[in-house]
């Protein structure tokens, strides 16, 4: 059981820095693009949305990951298996059609966790570029008015 357990913290710990140099990627990117004027409804869209399928990649890579070690493990019986349980495990929707037999049932509940973590990094991540979009539309209008 508890070399489970450290397979399981190895596994989110690894989650955790995909995420981190995916998004400290993302963010440099975008930060070399501060020049591209935003100030149009389809620029900011496809910013926006290139945005949320990077990070929908990042996600999508870190659920390969625990599926692979599921596979790997031999706690499920193939990759698309292995790939829809830790994508409903990790998203934290939680079907129940597929389950982890006993030995490996804690590795749901830390992948939910780190799920629900990694998606709250996200949307943080997101929300701060809204933010930042937002900032940068309307820097112009508030230059020309008296305090």
């Amino acid at each position: 059981m508890y070399s489970s357990i450290f397979f399981a913290w190895g596994l989110a710990a690894i989650t955790v820095v995909v995420h981190a140099v995916g998004l400290a990627l993302m963010l440099k990117f975008l930060s070399r693009r501060k020049n591209v004027p935003l100030r149009q409804l389809g620029a900011i869209s496809a910013r926006l949305v290139w945005v949320v399928c990077y990070m929908i990649m990042l996600h999508l890579i870190a659920v390969s990951i625990w599926a692979t070690f599921y596979v790997w493990q031999g706690s499920l019986p193939d990759f698309e298996t292995a790939l829809y349980f830790s994508g409903v495990t990790y998203a934290t929707i939680g079907y129940g059609d597929v389950v982890l037999v006993k030995p490996w049932r804690l590795f749901g509940l830390i992948e939910g966790l780190t799920g629900i973590i990694m998606c709250g990094l996200s949307t943080g991540v997101f929300f701060a570029e809204v933010n930042h979009i937002y900032q940068m539309t309307h820097a112009d209008k508030d230059c020309g008015e008296n305090p």
